[in-house]
């Protein structure tokens, strides 16, 4: 499995928009002189795909329509979780005073899953988040004070990363980040894993290990379905091999869903935010497609 997946980032880039249709578009070119109508055909096509799948419309059609993410967390469910939050909080002060020697072990964890990693940012003369990753983080962070419920992230190095000498995994950075620049604490930092099945497989095997029940997930929207396929299939996995048959529930908390702009208009024209969250969106249906 470690030898296909060091080819996934470029299988996925050979896939995704636009090189497809650049090779379309010039199929096309070179068929105009022999087949003059064919040739046209499939270099329109070829001009009309990079237009669609540069679009802001076309990201939030794919997220609305093809992977249909949970809805925010919000309402019962937060005010759930913040009732959680309270008693253990409540339990983890009296096992203090009472000097008891075993820490309380939360009800749920707050897990934040990990999209990628800058190995040096110039700046700051260290390693750094992602945009993605430190958009997640800040999420996690807020939602962990809402609740007060403790913190996790999962993160290592990336497919992509492999090969190159890592001073720090993802999940490492975090924790520096989120004591740093939030004033928070990660409760758990799982640094092993490298894609979205890894993160699932070796944070449900960490939880369950403790005796945690509930795991509430963070990530991107767009990202969501599969998250939420990963989590689910590893925690029935852990449950049939843990002694006592305990199956994590699995609690989703997507953020960052995409919006149509204000002025309609501009979601129709070609941008580079359509184009990066297009090819997101089709990733994330591939994924979901080939079972990754």
């Amino acid at each position: 499995m470690a030898d296909w997946a060091m080819y996934k980032p470029v299988l996925t880039a050979l896939v995704l928009p636009p090189l497809p249709f650049l090779l379309l578009i010039l199929i096309g070119a070179r068929l105009i002189l022999p087949r003059r109508g064919l040739g046209y055909l499939i270099l329109i096509v070829g001009v009309l795909g990079i237009w669609v799948s540069s679009c802001q419309v076309t990201a939030v059609w794919l997220q609305d329509h093809v992977l249909r993410p949970a809805p925010v967390l919000l309402g019962p469910q937060q005010a759930r979780l913040t009732s959680l939050g309270q008693s253990y909080a409540q339990q983890a002060t009296q096992a203090r005073r009472a000097n008891q020697g075993g820490a309380v072990v939360p009800p749920v964890a707050i897990i934040v899953l990990g999209a990628g990693r800058e190995p040096l940012a110039p700046e700051y003369g260290s390693s750094d988040l992602s945009d993605s990753s430190l958009t997640r983080l800040r999420y996690g962070v807020w939602l962990s004070k809402q609740t007060g419920l403790p913190l996790g992230f999962s993160g290592g190095v990336g497919w992509a990363q492999k090969s190159a000498q890592v001073d720090a995994t993802e999940a490492e950075v975090a924790a520096r980040l989120a004591e740093q620049q939030f004033n928070a604490r990660l409760m758990w930092v799982e640094s092993a894993s490298s894609d979205t099945r890894g993160n699932a497989a070796r944070t449900v095997a960490l939880l369950a290990e403790q005796g945690v029940g509930e795991v509430v997930v963070v990530t991107q929207a767009y990202h969501m379905p599969r998250a939420q396929r990963a989590f689910t299939e590893a925690a029935q996995q852990v449950a049939r091999s843990h002694p006592k048959g305990l199956l994590l529930k699995v609690t989703l908390a997507p953020m960052g869903r995409w919006q149509k702009g204000d002025r309609p208009i501009l979601d129709w024209l070609p941008s580079p935010e359509g184009m990066v969250n297009v090819r997101s969106a089709l990733k994330e249906g591939l994924g979901l497609l080939v079972g990754a």
